[in-house]
């Protein structure tokens, strides 16, 4: 029941996030106020953003080349998952890398898209 949850909120949270960025991407160039419509991230954040993506994207392809990933949560820091020995375990850690850097890289692309708008 618990990997139920936890894909159900993934996939809920990612569709949320879609939703977001398709609103933010459907205003005009300006908003009700006259203002320029804001990206999902300023400057400084999509560059972190961007920075954060690349890095958890070669996590993951490490991750995948490898076989194993230690465990990205806080309550098994140092824990090591294979695919041999616990495969339910790895997915669930490859699935939540994949997410976070698509969602990351989602945010950089409406930004993108916001800031160069003609």
């Amino acid at each position: 029941m618990r990997p139920f949850l936890y894909y159900t909120a993934l996939l809920l949270l990612g569709f949320a996030w879609y939703h977001v960025g398709q609103r933010l991407l459907r205003k005009g160039y300006r908003d009700e106020k006259g203002e320029l419509t804001p990206g999902l991230a300023g400057p400084a954040g999509l560059l972190m953003a961007a920075a954060v993506a690349c890095f958890l994207f070669f996590f993951m392809l490490r991750a995948l080349v490898r076989g194993e990933v230690p465990c990205v949560g806080k309550g098994c820091a140092g824990q090591l998952y294979t695919l041999a020995a616990s495969p339910g375990d790895y997915w669930a850690n490859v699935l939540f890398l994949l997410w976070c850097v698509l969602a990351l890289g989602y945010a950089v692309y409406v930004t993108l898209r916001i800031w160069f708008r003609a």
